[in-house]
């Protein structure tokens, strides 16, 4: 038999396919990453990255409409990436699209900081004296810059275009998702999605609720006059004071005899001036207090409701008053589709991610956004799990940086889980 005929012969019978295998190992084929992996993959490069874009943010706050600084680091970090970012014509805030056209879904970040004294002793606290990013705005602008670089690399590969908002003042009603608005930030967008700071919840949790999240805040300010006297002569003027003190406690009352409690309507005063002097009836005097809601229909109704008591309170005492009132914004209400979007992209964190969370009294303008289309707000766990759990708007409120990397996870998923 030649060399031929018996390499033919080896060739056949049941081990034929082991052995042709061994001789010849077919070449591996590799299947291509997923986006996710992809967003893992920059993450892991760019972490410090992250934690070093937020610590610039955090050492240098500007308050509301005055984000110039701000507003030019973004859009550097923005144009290094191949993007094209459109800034405002003010100066503030920017709109940034990636993707495939049509419906997109929308990403929001607010970057403005409050006019608060920081006391964190953080080498990175605030440089400028009497302002600091005490609501965590820092972090929601560095997580949605994350994830607008984590997204450019992989910008072929979404299911659906986004569009990246990074909204200046928010901390000032009625705010500034007014003028994003009108600046188109919601033309083609389908759906609106924000993460909000929460330090009651842990690293890598992040509350979630169908529904009102955040309340409607109005502000009502009543400026009061009399013509002043002695005050043991109260019979011959308008006594001041006691009208302000009908005020105070008579509105918070006759509104929550008028409003379904189940609305989580509340008034409350926080400032009252009047008088110097215990014998004298003053001429003028001031209140100021807030009025919020969680109810949207509610909301509508408030300020008529309010000017009604306050003539009927007043009218008796005979003291003259002008009543300003404020209309601050509306609540944020959840829509159910955009909750079980979130929901899905929150489980992509790890089986214990998800959690529930309450309604604030707090306002917040990312309605103004929901007023245009549906969307959610959820609330990302900043707290380390060790140590006290500092409120937001104290001037030693931190972060645990950990969460710019769950905050990031979260909107890429929402994106790449999009269908």
């Amino acid at each position: 038999m030649s060399t031929t005929g018996r390499s033919a012969a080896r060739s056949t019978g049941p081990l034929a396919a082991s052995c042709v295998s061994t001789q010849n190992p077919p070449s591996v084929v590799m299947e291509p990453a997923t986006g996710h992996e992809m967003v893992e993959a920059w993450l892991e490069e760019h972490m410090e990255d992250l934690i070093s874009w937020r610590r610039h943010i955090h050492a240098n706050p500007e308050l509301s409409r005055t984000e110039f600084g701000t507003t030019e680091f973004i859009e550097s970090w923005l144009v290094k990436a191949g993007l094209e970012p459109r800034k405002l014509p003010s100066g503030t805030g920017l709109i940034c699209d990636i993707g495939p056209d049509g419906p997109r879904i929308g990403l929001r970040a607010d970057m403005d900081a409050l006019p608060l004294q920081e006391y964190t002793g953080l080498p990175f606290a605030s440089t400028v004296p009497g302002v600091s990013h005490a609501c965590g705005h820092d972090a929601h602008t560095t997580i949605l810059l994350g994830t607008a670089l984590a997204l450019a690399e992989i910008a072929d590969q979404l299911p659906v275009g986004v569009r990246l908002v990074f909204q200046h003042a928010e901390e000032v009603m009625p705010g500034g998702a007014i003028d994003m608005v009108a600046a188109g930030a919601m033309e083609d967008v389908s759906r609106m999605f924000a993460v909000h700071c929460d330090p009651r919840l842990e690293v890598g949790r992040v509350g979630i609720r169908v529904g009102a999240i955040t309340s409607a805040a109005d502000t009502v300010e009543l400026v009061l006059d009399s013509p002043g006297g002695h005050t043991s002569r109260p019979h011959l003027t308008s006594d001041l004071v006691y009208a302000i003190g009908t005020v105070i406690t008579g509105l918070p009352g006759l509104l929550s005899r008028r409003i379904d409690p189940r609305t989580s309507t509340v008034m409350v005063w926080g400032a009252v001036s009047a008088g110097k002097a215990p014998n004298a009836i003053p001429q003028t005097g001031m209140l100021t207090g807030t009025v919020r809601t969680g109810d949207h229909a509610t909301w509508s109704l408030l300020e008529p409701m309010v000017r009604e008591i306050v003539e009927g309170l007043l009218a008796p005492t005979g003291v003259r008053y002008q009543l300003n009132y404020k209309r601050g914004v509306p609540p944020v209400v959840n829509d159910e589709l955009a909750v079980r979007m979130f929901e899905e992209a929150i489980r992509g964190l790890g089986p214990d991610a998800l959690a529930d969370t309450q309604q604030s009294g707090g306002g917040e303008d990312f309605s103004w956004y929901l007023e245009e289309v549906p969307g959610a707000m959820a609330r990302l766990g900043v707290w380390s799990g060790q140590g006290e759990q500092l409120d937001l708007h104290q001037p030693t409120f931190d972060i645990d940086e950990r969460a710019l990397a769950a905050g990031v996870r979260v909107f890429t998923n929402l994106v790449l889980n999009a269908r």
